[in-house]
């Protein structure tokens, strides 16, 4: 097999701004605005030194701002960090967008612009087009005021515990508790999770209509009826539209979660269980302890490591990299932010991985999914352009759901025992299943809450039981636990910090089981072809870059249902050695 060579990757070469430039204030930043506002363009060549260094800046600014981001989130009680990140978003942030509009304007009226080579700048254009015609002057505050809110939700979870065994203990790290094999004690955890995020319910309920009312005043500034219809034009979703993604949630609605039941069924037959409830979901069907496939958070990086070095030795660098730099924040404590990411930094080149590691499957399976995130990372480092490097999501979520697949012929290293290895990839493979019906559950209900911006908390908590009801499980019996399931979507992070941002999730995830089947065909050519894939950054349309991959972007009912089918062929292969 081919592999990709690595290095430690080089900072981005700055010829516009000094290479120990560190912003701080935004009289320091300013001059470098006023030198591309400024600066005459009296040719194509001009106009694309113009445009890089235009990049350089932007690289820099990024770099800064996920630095500030990744402060707060490592530690939510640091003053300090809080300050700095609240400074860039209030007083930095404004600025920058206002520039930012001018300088696109400049791209757009200047009269080189078309003689620039269509095929290297044809997703950059497409964007400062899109850009411009969404600016409005009106929306900088409200942007900002929206940034600022919506990260009130990260603050509340971040503070919220439970007592178990005498200890206090985050949210995330009770939520393991649920694979423990006594069936009272999990009942027990389950309640206390959830009474616990009603306690703050109200607040919950307040900080989202809060962020509705702004959002949809957002909308309206520029020209929109509704939020939803500006937001999929602010995501630059040129490759698939709305009716796209209700064909995504009618796929997964009558092909995947009928799969979904007959493993539901299986699982209540397994557990030998009267009613199947939502506190039996994670427990292993073979009635054995929870799998614990790392001691502490050095031993799984070690063993990540050597697990995607065999995949492709590219992958073990890749991570050995970042671990020798620093760039690995993986264990849960109190303080921390809740939640998961690969934090691209687009000037040093090595990215950074954020979790909250709780020695359990779903740790392994989250390193492996930013492992993915952070291998994309360092294949894009080398482009000028930095919007090459900011992939959409589409695209940086296959990179990432398809390792998690990809990296299971090789989790021997995290599991000796033949058994605790089938029974690691069935919780996997159920999981891949499992999520589609959520992930369409929640995209569903926000297109219904940004189309109807005047509903009443009552009328929005009645359409999200009707949607979850359409999305769940018939197997799973939640009666009298209603009080639960009206805010379940409290839980949902993407929908308070980032609207819209979780379909792509699952339009991943049907790309992922694609690569995969095609892995299990030909393995050596679909590891070639996913790293071509990724190494085209964001330079193609996302239909091209899934081609490259050798897999469609297609949510027809008919192909979500071969790859449905082929999933639970899998898993009914290792069923059956139980």
């Amino acid at each position: 097999m081919r592999s990709t060579a690595l290095t430690v990757p080089e900072p981005r070469r700055q010829k516009f701004l000094p290479r120990n430039f560190e912003l701080t204030v935004w009289g320091e930043l300013k001059p470098y605005y006023d030198d591309l506002l400024e600066r005459p363009i009296n040719s194509v060549q001009d106009l694309e030194e113009w445009i890089k260094d235009r990049s350089e800046l932007d690289a820099v600014v990024s770099e800064s701002f996920a630095w500030r981001y990744i402060k707060i989130t490592v530690n939510s009680g640091d003053k300090e960090a809080a300050d700095n990140y609240q400074y860039a978003v209030q007083e930095l942030a404004p600025r920058i967008t206002s520039f930012e509009n001018q300088l696109n304007n400049i791209l757009v009226d200047s009269p080189y612009k078309n003689q620039l080579n269509q095929e290297e700048y044809f997703i950059y254009l497409r964007g400062i087009l899109n850009s411009v015609d969404l600016f409005r002057e009106d929306n900088i505050p409200l942007a900002t005021e929206v940034q600022l809110k919506a990260k009130e939700y990260g603050r509340i979870f971040s503070e919220m515990t439970i007592g178990v065994n005498g200890r206090q203990m985050t949210l995330q790290k009770a939520g393991s508790l649920l694979e423990e094999p006594d069936r009272n004690y999990r009942e027990g955890i389950y309640h206390k999770i959830n009474q616990r995020i009603r306690k703050d319910s109200l607040h919950l309920e307040q900080l989202f209509d809060d962020l509705l009312v702004k959002r949809h005043d957002i909308a309206q500034n520029a020209g929109f009826e509704n939020f939803r219809d500006f937001k999929f034009k602010a995501l630059g979703r040129f490759d698939y539209s709305v009716d796209d993604c209700i064909d995504f949630h009618e796929s997964i609605q009558y092909e995947i979660l009928p799969i979904v039941n007959d493993l539901n069924k299986f699982r209540k037959k397994a557990l030998d269980l009267k009613a199947l409830r939502p506190w039996d979901l994670h427990v292993d069907t073979s009635g054995k302890a929870p799998l614990r496939p790392f001691e502490d958070s050095d031993e799984l990086v070690e063993r990540a490591i050597t697990c995607l070095s065999r995949l492709n030795p590219f992958f073990g660098e890749a991570i050995t990299i970042m671990r020798d730099k620093g760039h690995l924040d993986l264990e849960s404590r109190k303080g921390k932010r809740p939640g998961g990411y690969n934090m691209p930094l687009h000037l040093s080149g090595i990215p950074f991985i954020f979790m909250n590691a709780t020695n359990s499957l779903n740790d392994m399976r989250t390193l492996m999914h930013e492992s993915g995130h952070a291998i994309h990372s360092l294949l894009t480092h080398d482009y000028e352009l930095s919007s090459a490097k900011r992939v959409p999501s589409e695209v940086a979520e296959l990179a990432a759901m398809t390792m998690e697949l990809l990296s299971m012929d090789h989790w021997d290293i995290f599991f000796e025992n033949e058994d605790d290895l089938r029974r690691a990839k069935i919780g996997q493979l159920e999981n891949v299943l499992k999520v589609l019906p959520w992930i369409a559950t929640i995209d569903k209900f926000q297109h219904w809450i940004y189309q109807h911006p005047n509903h009443s908390r009552v009328e929005r908590r009645s359409k999200w039981l009707s949607i979850l009801q359409d999305f769940s499980s018939a197997e799973v019996d939640r009666s009298g636990l209603q009080q639960y399931s009206e805010y379940l979507w409290h839980k949902q992070l993407h929908l308070f910090e980032v609207p819209f941002y979780y379909i792509e999730y699952g339009m991943a995830q049907l790309g992922a089981i694609a690569i995969w089947k095609k892995y299990r065909e030909q393995p050596e050519q679909a590891i070639e072809q996913y790293i071509e894939a990724l190494k085209m950054g964001y330079t193609r349309p996302i239909k091209e870059i899934y081609a490259e991959a050798g897999i469609n972007f297609d949510f027809s009912r008919e192909y979500v249902s071969e790859l449905g089918k082929f999933v639970k062929e899998e898993l009914v292969q290792l069923m059956d050695g139980q």
